[in-house]
């Protein structure tokens, strides 16, 4: 994906300023965007990347850019990095939300496991694990996120992992990330993958079928 250039983003606010009708807006709309500029921006981006359609609906099919690779350091600091991947997942620059399961590995005996075995498990059932540059995507669009996402695991806060990319700090620790969804609005966090994951720490992934598009 290319960048516009300044004079061609212009051009479109001239043009949709010049085509837009004032006669039919209401001015206390145009005040929320003027009060809430962030959310406001946000959704005009949408609205852009759409073709300058109108997004009805949850979107089902997202673009993943990966002309701007996930940066450790951006997220969690210059002393992380990157130090393996679900190269399936890098491949992919476009995803439909509808194949994406969810996936704890855990038997029906078992409550908790480690994070590194359920990274294990996760490899042996040769799921597409979603990789952080997904993440990326969907936290900078969290417009895109399916509502279903939401959802609590047996009345938990249900925190959904990218075990397709492995972080590791400068002490050794391997991390993957995560996104949860609570008091209103999505937050993200880490976890180290010595430590325990029970039923609402779900995996995200896509069936090994998926290709690559």
């Amino acid at each position: 994906m290319s960048k516009p250039t300044t004079g061609q983003f212009q051009a479109v606010i001239e043009t949709l300023s010049s085509y837009a009708n004032p006669d039919i807006l209401d001015h206390i709309v145009l005040q929320k965007i003027i009060d809430d500029p962030i959310t406001a921006g946000k959704q005009f981006t949408a609205f852009l990347k759409n073709g300058g359609k109108i997004i009805i609906g949850e979107p089902k099919v997202i673009s993943i850019d990966r002309t701007v690779p996930f940066a450790p350091a951006t997220f969690l600091g210059t002393e992380w990095a990157i130090v393996e991947q679900d190269e399936r997942s890098l491949a992919l620059t476009r995803i439909d939300l509808t194949e994406v399961m969810f996936e704890t590995t855990l038997s029906k005996e078992e409550k908790y496991i480690k994070g590194e075995y359920k990274l294990k498990r996760l490899k042996a059932m040769d799921r597409i694990r979603l990789d952080a540059g997904i993440f990326k995507t969907l936290w900078e669009n969290q417009h895109f996120i399916p509502l279903k996402w939401k959802e609590q695991t047996k009345g938990d806060i249900t925190s959904i992992f990218f075990d397709g990319t492995v972080l590791q700090n400068s002490n050794g620790h391997r991390y993957v990330i995560y996104l949860f969804w609570r008091n209103g609005e999505w937050h993200w966090g880490n976890l180290r993958l010595t430590y325990d994951l029970c039923a609402y720490n779900q995996s995200a992934v896509l069936p090994s079928s998926t290709v690559a598009s």
